[in-house]
């Protein structure tokens, strides 16, 4: 009778210890799932191929199952491919649906892609403005909605107002500038004495991520060297407007002395 009930015993606790196991290991496999649904709905939200569309992600044990609409038939594969791209996911039953014409409802709150690109844009022009040779005279708060930048603040000339407003104009995203910059003449600029340098690998380094961040210029197409402040551009430009735009934006960083355009062809 007891080894009888001690082998109750036994059964009982081996089958909550089994239990517990597959308890635990669903509860993992659900997290895993969780992970997964979100990187795909992620990337899809970051995409401007797929974030304005109707899309729902569901994943089970490597199994993404994607719904929704979008208008072209190119979005249905791009948002297969990017499935299958997450670790993890073994296969993708794509039920998304291609409708001609196809609009999504539009919200008045901004979407998660739209808010990184906003914030992007604003960490753009802010760094722009602090690599520009106005920096010193200018104290400006950048705010993007949706790529509408909002400079407020105090510049100490009107160039240097009008300068901050062109350098967000020129840069990747941006569709309007409402410049609020007040021109505070009485505020004197701290910049650095003429004849004081600064460092020529500093100068190249921003004057290629000012090409880099800003519209209608190829920044891989230019290539920069600086020698005593002196910059050199060199490369093939498609039009002068865009040789003009790159020896401009060269020559608003801040230490440049003058800008060697000769090697700039078109």
């Amino acid at each position: 009778m007891l080894n009888k009930q001690q082998n109750l015993a036994g059964a009982a606790v081996a089958a909550t210890v089994s239990g517990a196991a597959f308890a635990n290991s669903q509860s993992s496999q659900e997290v895993i799932d969780a992970r997964q649904e979100a990187q795909i709905w992620t990337t899809y939200a970051l995409s401007p191929y797929l974030r304005a569309n109707d899309l729902q992600v569901s994943v089970h044990e490597g199994k993404a199952t994607l719904t929704g609409n979008v208008p072209e038939s190119v979005n249905k594969d791009l948002a297969t491919q990017i499935a299958l791209g997450v670790k993890g996911i073994r296969s993708v039953d794509n039920k998304i649906e291609v409708v001609a014409n196809y609009t999504p409802a539009q919200s008045a709150d901004r979407s998660y892609g739209e808010v990184v690109d906003d914030a992007s844009i604003t960490s753009a022009v802010q760094s722009k403005l602090q690599w520009s040779r106005y920096a010193d005279g200018l104290t400006a708060d950048v705010v993007t909605t949706r790529g509408k930048v909002k400079l407020t603040g105090s510049a100490n000339s009107a160039e240097a107002r009008e300068a901050a407003g062109k350098l967000a104009m020129n840069t990747h995203g941006v569709h309007a500038v409402e410049n609020l910059l007040l021109v505070n003449a009485g505020k004197m600029s701290a910049s650095k004495p003429e004849g004081t340098d600064i460092a020529d690998g500093w100068i190249t380094t921003k004057v290629k991520s000012t090409f880099m961040y800003s519209n209608n210029v190829n920044g891989s197409d230019i290539g920069v060297s600086t020698n005593a402040g002196i910059v050199k551009l060199s490369g093939k430009m498609d039009s002068g407007a865009e040789r003009a735009l790159a020896i401009e934006l060269a020559g608003n960083v801040r230490g440049v002395k003058s800008v060697d355009s000769s090697s700039l062809t078109m």
